[in-house]
């Protein structure tokens, strides 16, 4: 839904961002909060989830705290994912604030994690 967002605006035409799967990577699934946040760092991706975990020394929110730092790539999480889902003016501004990100992304480097909107 934020692909087609960003995508009905043309943004793609300007600025060169892909929403990629797990799939896409060969990724697995089931893989935990670390492994993604690795694979996401090592290939220069801006991880895009509504993944709020705490618990676990593999939770997302560990791993970033254990492991960010002044070069690592944000984490953007989204604060309601419902709402992305249900509510297109919300959707808008999510999209508006990856946007924002992807244009500036140097500016965020180091911060840890990013809610949108």
């Amino acid at each position: 839904m934020l692909w087609g967002n960003i995508a009905a605006e043309g943004w793609l035409e300007l600025l060169p961002i892909r929403f990629i799967c797990f799939e896409e990577i060969d990724l697995p699934i089931d893989s935990n909060d670390r492994t993604v946040w690795k694979v996401a760092q090592s290939k220069g991706m801006i991880l895009l989830t509504a993944n709020r975990s705490m618990k676990g020394e593999d939770s997302l929110e560990q791993v970033i705290r254990e492991e960010n730092g002044a070069d690592s790539l944000p984490v953007v999480t989204v604060g309601n994912p419902g709402r992305l889902l249900s509510e297109r003016a919300y959707r808008n501004r999510c999209a508006d604030e990856i946007l924002a990100i992807a244009i500036d992304f140097e500016l965020y480097m180091g911060v840890g994690r990013l809610f949108i909107p």
